[in-house]
Order: C-alpha cells, then structure tokens, then sequence
C-alpha cells in the first residue's frame, strides 16, 4: 500500500496549511481553526485527512515561507486523519463538526482513482494495461502521480511510449466519463472500497509521471514520442530536471540548495555520481564539510541503486521547490541561473 506523501514540488494553499498546522500540533491547531471560516476549515481539514507522512523538503519548504512572511532526516509521521477530527472536536460544537466531518468524507469518497492507493500495483497493471492505451491514458493522468509511474514502468516496454504520448495530447476529460471509468475498474478488481473528474493530461501531467519511472522507462518514453514528434519530446526533456543537471547551475544557487539538504542525502545521492558532479557539490562546501563528506562516501558499504536513485531524485525535487518558492532559478536549456 502507498502512503500519503505530498509532493513538495507542488503544494497548494490548503496542504501547506494543513502541513503547518500538522506539525504545529492539537492545541495550536485548534486555536487556528477558532480563527477560520467553515470554508476554509473544510479545505485545511480535507488536505489533513489525506496526510500520513510529512516529508522533509515539505516542512523545509512550509516553514521557510512561514518565516518568510512574517521570516530532518526521515519523514514525520503523522496521524492526520485522526488529528483533524480531534482538533474539530476542540475547536467547533458537535453539529458544526459533524457537518465538516461529513463534507470531508464525500469528498474523499468522490475522488477519482483515490482506491488505486491501496491496490497491489501488479494487479491493478494486469487489469489497465488490457484497455486500449486511450483509456489507459486517460486513467494515469487522473491517479496520483506516484501510483502513475509505477504502473507506466510496469507496463509492456512496446506500450510505454504510445501510452505516454497519448498523456501528452490528452485534453480535458467529461468528469462523467472519469467517474464511469473510476466505478467500472474498482468494481471490476473487486478491491478496497474531494471533488474530481474533468482533469486534462497534457504534457505537464506527463513530466510529472516520467520524473517518477526509472531511467530505462524514461529513455523508452521519450524515444517513442521522439519518434512521433520532435519537437514535444524537446519540450518533455526541457521541462525535466535529473540530477545531474545540477552541474551546470551557478555555485552560489548550488550552494542554497546544499544547505537545504541533509548530510545523508548528499552522501547517498553521491554514491554512483560522475567526477563532474562530485567536483561540483565539493568545490560548494566549507573545508571541513567537504572532508567530512569524504570520510561519509569512503567508509558507506554497499547500498542498493534504488536508494542512490531516490537520493538524488529527492535533491532535484528540493531544488525545483526552492525554485517554485522563488529563492533561486535553476533555468532551462540556454537559460542563465541566477538568484532571485
């Protein structure tokens, strides 16, 4: 079963606050929630509900902007299902509580796909990948991005492309063929069991799913569109940032988003890295924080390529929430990175 994690990279109003307030705790929470209107409590307390961890770069990046309005090393784990319900109970009367309560749990229960979390991922492949790759499109642009990637690298590699292409050109989806679509493979897979339907693919949608595959997926994706059309798979990998573009940004941006990495982080994510990267992350760090990192990489064991992977995917996400937070500019092809 997947978790609850959010994105860092893309948080919106309500999951920030929800965030805040998660990591904040009960009783600050409820006093919070004293100062709200219904609307807005329903729109924090639906965001809570659907938290189970709150990683790092989320909190990093929350509470950054906290600051900055007014100015960790694993991900904390929350109960925040349970925490809004309580922090309802402290801070509304029964029947307002009721009411929100109620409203979360329709929304939660009218989310397209949202079942797909708790699904074996080979399962629910078996039974997408037997649709035509339109409706296999159609469904991977409305799950989560994380459960979208993992069954597009699962997926036969001669569909891959096709089915990624199809991501790209999708446009907006009647919700009533979403839901159609939603209600016919739940009850089809015979399994578990906020608002939803409508969603366009399209190629950012797609970025999002492909920043999730493995490297072998990605090269066979974008082959395939590549094939199809230049210039869209042009405007795919322009759109992405792998890690070891981090080489070619300016040394004072590299430095921000060092400080905003944890020491294990950089000394995994550096473990298959090329003598380019390594001069680069070396050439930004203090002597005493490069001998150190040193000491880490030469005395670190063997550890799987997953985790090397996951580091360094963790670092570019970090980067692009710094850079969606406006405190520096990673840049394009051909583009200058300079701080903001």
């Amino acid at each position: 079963m997947t978790s609850n994690k959010l994105d860092a990279e893309n948080l919106k109003g309500p999951q920030k606050s929800a965030i805040f307030l998660l990591s904040m705790g009960e009783d600050y929470a409820s006093q919070v929630f004293e100062k709200m209107n219904d609307k807005e409590i329903k729109e924090v307390a639906f965001e809570m509900s659907k938290i189970d961890y709150i990683t790092p770069e989320a909190l990093s990046i929350i509470s950054h902007e906290f600051v900055k309005k007014f100015e960790g090393e694993s991900n904390k784990v929350v109960e925040g299902n349970s925490f809004f319900r309580k922090v309802l109970a402290n801070s509304l009367n029964d029947e307002d509580a009721k009411a929100i309560l109620s409203d979360v749990e329709n929304r939660k229960k009218n989310f397209p796909f949202t079942w797909s979390k708790g699904v074996n991922i080979a399962t629910l492949t078996s039974y997408i990948e037997s649709e035509q790759p339109q409706t296999v499109a159609m469904v991977l642009s409305h799950m989560p991005p994380d459960i979208a990637s993992e069954i597009l690298s699962a997926v036969p590699d001669n569909k891959k492309g096709d089915i990624a292409l199809r991501i790209a050109k999708l446009g907006e989806i009647s919700e009533d063929v979403v839901r159609d679509v939603d209600k016919a493979l739940k009850n089809e897979l015979s399994s578990i069991g906020g608002p939803g339907g409508g969603k366009a693919g399209g190629i950012e949608v797609l970025v999002d799913i492909i920043n999730g595959v493995d490297k072998e997926t990605e090269e066979k994706i974008l082959g395939t569109i590549r094939q199809n059309n230049a210039e869209m798979a042009d405007e795919i990998k322009n759109m992405m940032f792998v890690f070891e573009d981090l080489i070619n940004i300016e040394d004072r941006v590299m430095r921000v988003i060092i400080k905003n990495i944890d020491s294990q982080l950089l000394t995994y994510s550096l473990k298959t890295a090329t003598n380019e990267m390594r001069t680069k992350i070396f050439s930004n760090l203090s002597q005493r924080a490069g001998d150190m990192l040193k000491d880490d990489l030469e005395t670190m064991g063997p550890v799987r390529l997953a985790q090397v992977e996951e580091a360094q995917q963790t670092i570019v996400n970090i980067a692009k929430s710094l850079e969606d937070d406006g405190i520096i500019m990673l840049g394009g092809k051909g583009k200058k990175n300079v701080l903001v």
